[in-house]
């Protein structure tokens, strides 16, 4: 009987003993009103229930209560009602309620019903309660699950959830130029110059189905808190049909920081409005990287009222962080400078580039106005999300006269630009960018970097006064959350980086690397073991000024020497335990490169610059690396520093190219490692699989 009666009522209604079902209605859910003195029309969203106080809007002297509704409305009674007939009315109590729902999407304004008929104490009809109900549905949906594929109503696209089994949007700053002259990153213009920009936002869909139009009065806004709106911009797309959307102008802009809330279209029947989201800053001291953007259903009131929000869908994003790459990804291109005085540099430069077969850029000299320390500059690293990836640079504080490479030359399509500003704190030496490196993958007392760990070098922890890098540039690294930095104590050097004492290399066993170290001890293993069997009067530097030229026994004799290498090798031998700590280290992962240093007064303070060139600050391109040549010792007609480095690196796989950067590099105070940068692959793990 029941069922005859349901698939034949569509249109009818349908007393409640055979309407009633036990449904969970728990999800969003208002309170509607119910009136006896004339019909109500109530706009329904699809997923949500609404609920009626039955007690609140029965006429005086009511006890009793029935319901009758169309076919493709539901509902249930709280308290639910003792078994009775279909001719016998509900007792009403002060708690009595009706909670409603539907389940499809109406056709017509109007189109389904539901009434509640009032009875008094003998069953004498007080008076009836009409609800005239349009039902539609919305989302506002995103790719949550991260599959590069904007999914529909994701349960969980309100949240974000870290690791493989997380959820949540991912939205990338959008600091490419899609313009290659008069440029400037996407995210600092509040319009769209090319339609191909859109690859780099996040797409967002507002997907609805209903009646041709909502009824009269009711509208959908978007809208953003005051403190996102620093962080995000959206913009939507006119037409439905990707193929009529080629002119910037299809792509009016939706939020911003000037516009907070804005109505969108309602567009009837089935329908699908894309938006494209814009991140316009990384994480930061001051910015989680999470954003939240709603959509509300508006219902009016009367005129002269403000509309009240009936129904609020709501996505978050998380900005993708900056992402360094290690030494022990692949390289992709060579940064150098060309000056007037580094041509032996270069060609060691361009023979290894080239040997490897990886490209080289080369910055002339009018570029770069003879500011040859690429490294310092900059850093390369990269942004990442299912939908889009690019590399990004970083450009440094130090704003030599390279300063303008990175946003004239490196900025453009698909390759972004980002910087710290500095405003009250002075920039110092350990600001420049051979001072931030990044460890390869670790696990450390079981957690896991699949990532690496950012390194950067500061003063010592217990030094009144020192030099640090600068806090904005600090708090940025730390704000990405996905490589957590580590700090060295790098400030008893005279420049200041940690490059200059340390370096990763690949390797094909243990944890896939291996952490080389410069150490004064080593130095003097080697050099005494020389001395030893016979080779006393050695001469390094050979090939270089007279005037430079010294004996091995005169080292091996400088008691002054001695001391400032003892002090330089407790300044490592401190940076080696944190690091052995921090990276899940043993012994056995670290190689010690024998290398000597020297004590020089500078500001009244003693500092430390290499004694020869340094091999730790090498370039790694692939199993190829790019040293420093030392000009150690001669025996046998090779240098020894030379040789005990290749029988270091040749049991790894590594090829060893020394390259002459003595005058050019070594003797301003750096070396190879200083005066190149690379860009590399990113990593094949996804930053959003972390577990946190």
């Amino acid at each position: 009987m029941s069922q005859k009666i349901s698939q034949t009522a569509s249109s009818s209604e349908v007393p409640y003993f055979l309407r009633y079902k036990k449904k969970d209605l728990s999800g969003y859910q208002r309170i509607c009103r119910l009136d006896t003195q004339k019909p109500l029309r109530i706009l329904y969203v699809v997923g949500t229930s609404l609920k009626a106080n039955l007690d609140r809007s029965a006429p005086p002297s009511s006890k009793f209560f029935s319901v009758k509704c169309t076919a493709n409305v539901q509902y249930s009674i709280s308290p639910v009602p003792l078994e009775t007939s279909s001719l016998t009315p509900i007792p009403l109590t002060e708690s009595s309620a009706l909670l409603i729902s539907m389940d499809t999407a109406s056709e017509h304004e109007n189109d389904s019903k539901l009434s509640v008929q009032y009875y008094g104490e003998k069953k004498d009809v007080l008076g009836t309660a009409i609800l005239h109900l349009t039902a539609v549905e919305i989302s506002l949906d995103v790719d949550a699950d991260r599959d590069g594929v904007v999914e529909k109503n994701n349960p969980k696209k309100g949240s974000w959830k870290w690791g493989p089994d997380g959820h949540g949007a991912i939205l990338l700053v959008n600091c490419d130029s899609e313009k290659t002259y008069w440029k400037k990153p996407d995210n600092k213009d509040t319009s769209i110059s090319r339609v191909s920009d859109l690859k780099d936002m996040s797409v967002m869909v507002l997907r609805t189905k209903g009646p041709a139009k909502l009824p009269e009065g009711y509208k959908l806004t978007m809208h953003i808190s005051q403190g996102d709106a620093e962080s995000v911009r959206v913009f939507r797309s006119r037409s439905a049909d990707k193929l009529y959307n080629v002119f910037v102008k299809d792509f009016p802009l939706v939020l911003s920081s000037e516009v907070l809330s804005k109505e969108v279209p309602y567009l009837g029947g089935v329908a699908e409005m894309n938006f494209h989201v814009e991140g316009l800053r990384f994480p930061d001291k001051d910015f989680d990287g999470l954003i939240s953007i709603n959509l509300s259903l508006l219902e009016p009131i009367s005129a002269g009222v403000p509309e009240t929000p009936i129904f609020t869908d709501k996505v978050v994003f998380r900005v993708a962080p900056w992402i360094m790459t290690p030494n022990t990804l692949r390289p992709v291109e060579v940064f150098v400078c060309s000056t007037s005085d580094n041509y032996q540099f270069l060609k060691g430069m361009r023979n290894l580039v080239m040997m490897s077969g990886y490209k080289l850029n080369i910055c002339h000299e009018y570029e770069n106005r003879g500011d040859r320390w690429m490294q310092d500059e900059l850093e390369i690293g990269y942004i990442d999300s299912p939908h889009q990836r690019f590399p990004v640079v970083l450009d440094s504080p130090r704003d030599g006269d390279l300063a303008d490479f990175p946003y004239d030359k490196l900025l453009g399509p698909d390759f972004g630009y980002v910087t710290r500003v500095v405003l009250d704190e002075q920039v110092s030496s350990l600001d420049s960018f051979g001072n931030l490196e990044v460890s390869p993958p670790v696990t450390v007392n079981g957690k896991k970097y699949p990532l690496g760990r950012i390194i950067i070098g500061v003063a010592f922890p217990t030094a009144t006064k020192g030099r640090n890098m600068t806090k904005v540039v600090q708090d940025f690294l730390w704000a990405q959350k996905v490589q957590e930095p580590i700090a060295l104590f790098s400030d008893w050097l005279c420049v200041g980086h940690v490059d200059e004492f340390m370096t990763f290399v690949p390797a094909p066993d243990r944890k896939g690397f291996r952490l080389l170290l410069a150490s004064p001890d080593a130095a003097y293993k080697l050099f005494r073991g020389l001395q030893q069997s016979g080779q006393g009067k050695a001469t390094l530097f050979d090939g270089r000024p007279v005037f430079l030229s010294t004996v091995l026994d005169e080292i091996l004799n400088d008691k002054n020497l001695q001391e400032e290498n003892n002090y330089v090798q407790s300044c490592i031998d401190w940076n080696r335990d944190v690091l052995k700590r921090e990276l899940g280290l043993e012994d056995e992962d670290i190689i010690d490169l024998p290398i000597l240093f020297k004590l020089v007064k500078e500001d009244d303070e003693h500092r430390a610059v290499a004694y020869y060139p340094d091999m730790v600050n090498m370039i790694v391109l692939g199993k190829n690396l790019g040293i420093p040549k030392p000009f150690g010792p001669k025996v046998n007609g090779r240098c020894a520093l030379e040789t005990k480095m290749c029988s270091l690196m040749e049991g790894l796989g590594l090829s060893c190219t020394f390259i002459d950067d003595f005058a050019s590099y070594h003797e301003l105070l750096g070396e190879v490692h200083c005066g190149s940068n690379v860009r590399r692959e990113p990593f094949e793990f996804k930053w959003w699989n972390l577990e946190m």
